[in-house]
């Protein structure tokens, strides 16, 4: 698949194919090649400073969603889109599907991704823009492993931690004090009934400024 299509492709998938019940893994040669694909990122100070950590055993990996995520139905989606004042439709029925599958996207998919990154600086006071570079770093590793796996068919979903999962993950899982996960990456093969949210169109005319707003 050529580049471009693989932008186009790219899909946010919650539903994952099962073989007799468990979740269809991904060929070791494929991940190797989308992981890598994540390594082509361009960084702030070329080191590449990035681990990952490959969460497939599925009864360590049960146990810990479960540590960090507590069900929400549906109707409690509602509420809390509610909540938040959101009003355009397509964004709100996003949530209302996302916030219910929490849980099952990270334990159902075929592979779930903690990319980590090194961070001595604060992450969340930084004295400027500059102090995140590593930050921004990071999520160019993951933006390219993602559209990456969308070439090879293989589709996903990111978490970002709430406030005390991350040190919850961070002891269970015995990564070092200044290295963070951004978020969890689980990826997989789309079930055929996979939910997949309408997109937002945008104009890329109306968001385009030539030299100034």
């Amino acid at each position: 698949m050529e580049l471009y299509q693989a932008f186009q492709q790219r899909k946010t998938i919650r539903d994952f194919v099962k073989i007799d019940g468990r979740p269809q893994e991904i060929d070791p040669v494929i991940l190797h090649r989308i992981i890598d694909a994540g390594f082509t990122a361009p960084t702030n100070d070329h080191m590449r400073d990035w681990h990952f950590i490959l969460l497939n055993d599925r009864e360590k990996r049960q146990q810990l969603i479960a540590e960090v995520i507590k069900p929400i139905s549906r109707k409690g989606s509602i509420g809390i889109v509610n909540r938040w004042g959101l009003s355009d439709p397509d964004q709100r029925e996003m949530y209302y599907e996302a916030i219910p599958r929490q849980f099952s996207m990270l334990n159902d998919c075929g592979c779930l991704i903690l990319p980590l990154y090194r961070q001595d600086l604060p992450l969340l006071k930084p004295r400027d823009l500059s102090a995140l570079n590593y930050f921004v770093s990071i999520w160019l590793c993951i933006e390219n492993m993602i559209n990456a796996a969308a070439s090879e068919g293989v589709f996903g979903v990111v978490r970002i931690p709430a406030s005390a999962e991350s040190k919850t993950v961070k002891s269970a899982l015995n990564i070092p004090e200044n290295y963070e996960f951004p978020c969890w990456l689980a990826l997989g093969y789309a079930a055929e009934n996979a939910s997949r949210c309408r997109q937002v169109s945008i104009d890329v005319n109306s968001r385009v400024h030539q030299n100034n707003w």
